[in-house]
């Protein structure tokens, strides 16, 4: 376990919008959403801000809170399903604003679970030993993705980013431990965005379809979900030789109060033990591990030595899960 998270950084836009903003806007209401998905709110980036944008602000939080430069990055990896274009990437707009000059640059596309491949991407990187520092951003502008007259869709997600610094650190102790990911490819059409790429171009009609936007079988994807991390949790519980009770934190991917639930119940972890800011964020696709991580590292939930899981759950289907043991700070 020698890859460590030296420092953390989150960003959220300055609008909040509630959920008694959404009754203004489609057919729904407060208690209705409470209820179902436990999120209150939501930030939605301004028109003129960008991923990159979001994702920039994540950055340099977390590479100040590692004590290393801009130019000490050898690395930058962006998750999104939001980037700010097709190309160039994301990640390499990022590069440019931070000035991180030496590293190389590219954008990750796993959807929610994306934050947690960037990781592991990452650490196979570091251990080789050629790159010495790492810099992992997930940053979502959802707002751009969804269909403000499904209230199926849009009441779910929020726009933000997080990030974390990462480094080869073999004198300390603790570090990124087990990871488990996967994908199922055969479930792909349950949460999507139909058209916007290659196979169905932007056209009038799809923009008068809105099937350039987020498309999603709620139910279908709660079940597997639910299904899939748990397995995923008690797989790297086993593998570690820890107990749910060994736990100090679960930060899961926060998409909806209830499906956190479910999985808190089935692995066994105290309810005090799991991470929750999904009331205030929504779902902030591939930033909300993140952001959930940065605030549980800036509120004092971390100490060194506390055994920490990450869950992720995304479109595609993706999946993932990996275990940590905090180390001191930089």
């Amino acid at each position: 376990m020698s890859i460590h998270i030296l420092g953390t950084g989150s960003y959220a836009p300055e609008h909040v919008m509630t959920n008694h903003d959404l009754e203004k806007m489609v057919d729904t209401n407060d208690e209705w959403i409470r209820t179902r998905t436990g999120i209150s709110e939501r930030r939605i980036a301004a028109p003129d801000e960008a991923t990159s944008d979001l994702a920039t602000h994540a950055a340099r939080e977390a590479i100040e809170a590692s004590g290393l430069k801009p130019e000490d990055i050898d690395i930058i990896l962006v998750a999104t399903c939001s980037p700010d274009m097709f190309f160039p990437s994301t990640a390499t707009l990022v590069q440019e604003n931070i000035g991180a000059k030496n590293a190389f640059s590219m954008d990750l596309g796993a959807a929610c679970s994306g934050f947690l491949y960037g990781l592991e991407v990452a650490r196979s990187m570091l251990d080789g030993g050629r790159y010495h520092t790492a810099l992992v951003i997930g940053a979502e502008k959802m707002s751009s993705l969804v269909n403000w007259e499904d209230r199926g869709t849009c009441i779910l997600f929020g726009d933000g980013a997080g990030a974390a610094v990462l480094a080869f650190r073999p004198e300390r102790a603790g570090g990124l431990g087990p990871c488990n990911l996967g994908s199922d490819g055969g479930l792909g059409d349950l949460l999507m965005i139909p058209a916007g790429g290659s196979r169905i171009p932007v056209t009038e009609q799809v923009l008068k379809d809105h099937s350039n936007c987020i498309t999603m079988s709620g139910q279908e994807v709660f079940k597997h979900a639910v299904t899939n991390m748990t397995k995923t949790a008690k797989h790297l519980l086993a593998e570690a030789g820890w107990s749910p009770d060994d736990l100090s934190l679960v930060i899961p991917h926060q998409a909806n109060r209830r499906i956190l639930e479910a999985i808190r119940a089935r692995v066994g972890v105290p309810e005090d033990n799991v991470f929750v800011n999904v009331d205030r964020y929504g779902n902030t696709s591939a930033a909300s591990i993140g952001i959930a991580l940065d605030e549980a590292v800036r509120s004092g939930r971390l100490k060194p030595g506390n055994k920490v899981m990450l869950l992720a759950f995304g479109a595609g289907f993706t999946w993932g899960g990996m275990l940590l043991e905090w180390s001191t700070p930089a």
